[in-house]
């Protein structure tokens, strides 16, 4: 029999020893790799072709919820199940839309890891006993109107959410420009757009942005 090949990927060492320990007790599970940030984790993801990634939301380089669209684009057969300690609505609706099977709560991980993991790769989804009350709340809630108020909330794409973490983290122009492979002047120009769009006039307030929205962690 196969063995199943599972990634790791979290910005925290002992949480990665943690799940290592956990994970490899399994007959037949083979923790493949570690990814202390997002970027890491898409690259290991394309080079290892994991079963499974166990992907923290909040990491460095890339979060979570971009890295997961990313590793669903180059492993189209890898299973990702996020790991995090946010539960809000918005957040699952995101994670589910980017790709990802299942959605544990940190919390719930000791118990639930297991059988997270063996669920999706089932091919079914599996969610947190809170998280899964969450979305079928979702489901039963009826639609919300739709509002034209400067507080509507405002939808990023990948590359402006790519480029809010990246200023968030305190990434000069330079630096996001050479990471995304794009010219100084591209970035101050999506620098400007993102500032206008969000209606924030500070770095200081994009990182609260990011930090309210779970695009970066404190």
């Amino acid at each position: 029999m196969a063995r199943v090949k599972i990634l790791i990927a979290d910005d925290h060492e002992l949480i990665r020893q943690g799940l290592r320990r956990v994970l490899e007790e399994q007959e037949g599970w083979q923790v493949c790799g570690e990814a202390a940030d997002g970027q890491v984790a898409v690259q290991l993801a394309r080079e290892l072709q994991p079963d499974v990634v166990v992907m923290d939301m909040a990491m460095p380089e890339l979060n979570g919820l971009e890295a997961t669209r990313e590793v669903r684009k180059v492993c189209h057969k890898t299973r990702v199940v996020i790991l995090t300690v946010y539960e809000a609505e918005a957040m699952v609706k995101e994670v589910l839309e980017a790709g990802a099977s299942g959605y544990l709560l940190k919390t719930d991980a000791a118990r639930n890891l297991v059988t997270a993991i063996e669920t999706v790769l089932r091919g079914e989804p599996f969610f947190s006993g809170q998280v899964a009350s969450v979305v079928l709340h979702g489901f039963l809630q009826p639609p919300k109107r739709r509002t034209t108020s400067a507080t509507a909330t405002v939808t990023l794409t990948a590359r402006e959410r790519r480029i809010v973490q990246l200023i968030a983290e305190g990434k000069s122009n330079k630096e996001v420009a050479l990471r995304l492979g794009i010219s100084v002047k591209t970035v101050d120009a999506h620098r400007a757009n993102l500032m206008a769009k969000l209606n924030l006039h500070s770095v200081v307030t994009l990182v609260r942005y990011a930090i309210r929205n779970h695009i970066i962690e404190v």
